[in-house]
């Protein structure tokens, strides 16, 4: 398969397991497609644990090793982990620049990231504050960073030329407008979620995530579904 008809997508995202909550069936569908996939995880996961006796270096290689293994069972093929320090992550110019350097590095055409708002009106969560900072700095990594050549020269000198990504996908909006059918896939997304055994706290997390499922899917004569805000950039 040449360059150009190689089909690529990406997902930018917080924390590991964030992807696959999020937009695991809808990973599991493209990659049956025959998409190559990368995950792009913008934190090293060192705060999610509520045991006391968990030390935060043990934690992030549990949590990486636990998103390598959900990634394997989506059949994504790359897993970029930048390692910023979870819980404290913000819209800074090094993370909008890193996240650029991933995208100019696989130059995906899909790119999935996370709502940079925060709303009321999805979910009982008020959403963590890390989702809502790399939303904004995914977004504002597609357009223009990784597109505009004299923005951030240094990435050029590291070889890596611009790139126009031609579709986002937002999740977690109040106010999607794509429905992607993950009834096939959904056992995929169950299955890559019990690898962050670290995280699944109760038994009740899996039946919570198959009935927000089943309710984004009514409607839209799916069984299951994820949703999202989409853009096609010119």
């Amino acid at each position: 398969m040449s360059e150009e008809t190689v089909k690529r997508a990406m997902v930018v995202f917080a924390h590991p397991d964030d992807a696959e909550f999020g937009c695991g069936g809808t990973v599991a569908s493209w990659t049956a497609e025959g998409y190559e996939m990368a995950y792009v995880v913008a934190t090293d996961g060192s705060k999610g644990s509520a045991d006391p006796a968990m030390e935060p270096g043990r934690l992030i290689a549990t949590r990486q090793e636990e998103q390598r293994r959900a990634a394997d069972v989506l059949g994504v093929c790359e897993v970029a982990f930048l390692n910023y320090p979870d819980g404290y992550l913000e819209h800074t110019l090094a993370l909008r620049k890193d996240i650029a350097r991933a995208i100019r590095r696989f130059r995906p055409e899909r790119l999935i990231t996370m709502t940079p708002y925060r709303s009321f009106a999805v979910s009982g969560s008020v959403n963590h504050p890390d989702h809502l900072a790399v939303g904004d700095a995914a977004l504002a990594a597609v357009y223009p960073t990784a597109r505009d050549r004299l923005t951030f020269p240094e990435l050029l000198a590291e070889g890596l030329e611009p790139h126009n990504v031609r579709e986002v996908y937002v999740m977690g909006t109040e106010s999607p407008d794509t429905w992607i059918d993950i009834t096939p896939t959904m056992e995929k997304k169950i299955e890559a979620l019990l690898q962050h055994s670290s995280q699944l706290r109760s038994p009740q997390a899996l039946d919570r995530v198959r009935a927000r499922a089943t309710e984004t899917a009514q409607g839209h004569d799916m069984q299951y579904a994820e949703c999202f805000k989409k853009f096609t950039l010119g």
